[in-house]
């Protein structure tokens, strides 16, 4: 008996703008194409949105406010609904969502997860990250330090959990951003599992430690970092690139994780 291929939609949430976080999700995805076919689809440049047939759904990081009003917005919110529903009414065969950055943004807001709300600053670089005790037993997280390193790249944040609408939802805080012993603010929520089958994390799983290496080592992006950041931001970012216990094996470990268990929980429906 032949199996069909698991059906994947990678939603390109950023707007036409030149990024890495694409080509780093494609690539991931490529590693399973034995068992998956996929297909992009441009949500906030051209409108573009799968049905609910896919089996898989990845959905990016962008720019701007995950506020904004686009004409994208409320086909991509009932998109997410429709597939929200559909798990919590079928007992067997489920959809996964994994949501990264701009989009988590988008789904922890209209989930009302808690406060949206822009950064006094952007933050920037490969960050430590630290795990809540629902993040210390999640598989998600299995094999990640507390805390573990991630490229995070962000204008905005959520904080201030609403406690009750979690537990409506059935939700969990899995890690939140660095310590700051420095000052008084909010620490981000980094990342939720939603239920079984959906996911989100604030920061990049899916940053790859060369590709970016190859982009930062471009002089243009060099200087914009300097720029903004500093020269010190630019040495620390890249000096943790190369470190083995960092960004390296949280490219390696969560979305591919996240994407080997969907396919084993998807692939008895598959055989025809």
């Amino acid at each position: 008996m032949l199996k069909e291929k698991i059906k994947v939609a990678i939603l390109d949430m950023n707007n036409n703008q030149p990024n890495q976080g694409l080509r780093c999700i494609v690539d991931i995805v490529r590693g399973f194409e034995d068992e998956v076919a996929y297909t992009i689809f441009n949500v906030r440049g051209a409108d573009e949105l799968p049905d609910s047939s896919y089996d898989i759904y990845i959905s990016s990081g962008g720019p701007d406010s995950p506020l904004e009003d686009g004409p994208w917005r409320i086909p991509y919110l009932n998109l997410v609904q429709d597939l929200w529903d559909f798990n919590k009414t079928s007992s067997d065969q489920k959809k996964y969502m994994f949501l990264i950055c701009y989009s988590f943004q988008v789904v922890c807001d209209y989930f009302k997860l808690g406060e949206m709300r822009p950064r006094r600053s952007t933050s920037f670089g490969v960050l430590p990250i630290h795990k809540t005790k629902a993040g210390l037993t999640d598989p998600l997280l299995e094999g990640l330090d507390d805390p573990f390193y991630a490229v995070d790249s962000r204008d905005w944040q959520l904080v201030q959990p609403r406690l009750k609408v979690f537990k409506e939802h059935g939700a969990s805080i899995l890690s939140l951003e660095k310590l700051r012993s420095h000052v008084s603010y909010e620490r981000a929520i980094m990342a939720v599992r939603f239920s079984n089958e959906f996911v989100g994390t604030q920061f990049h799983p899916e940053a790859d430690p060369i590709g970016m290496r190859a982009h930062f080592l471009a002089d243009a992006n060099k200087h914009k970092v300097f720029a903004n950041f500093g020269e010190e931001k630019y040495d620390d970012m890249m000096d943790k690139m190369d470190d083995p216990d960092k960004i390296i094996k949280t490219h390696k470990i969560i979305l591919p994780k996240f994407i080997a268990s969907a396919i084993k929980q998807l692939s008895p429906e598959l055989i025809s």
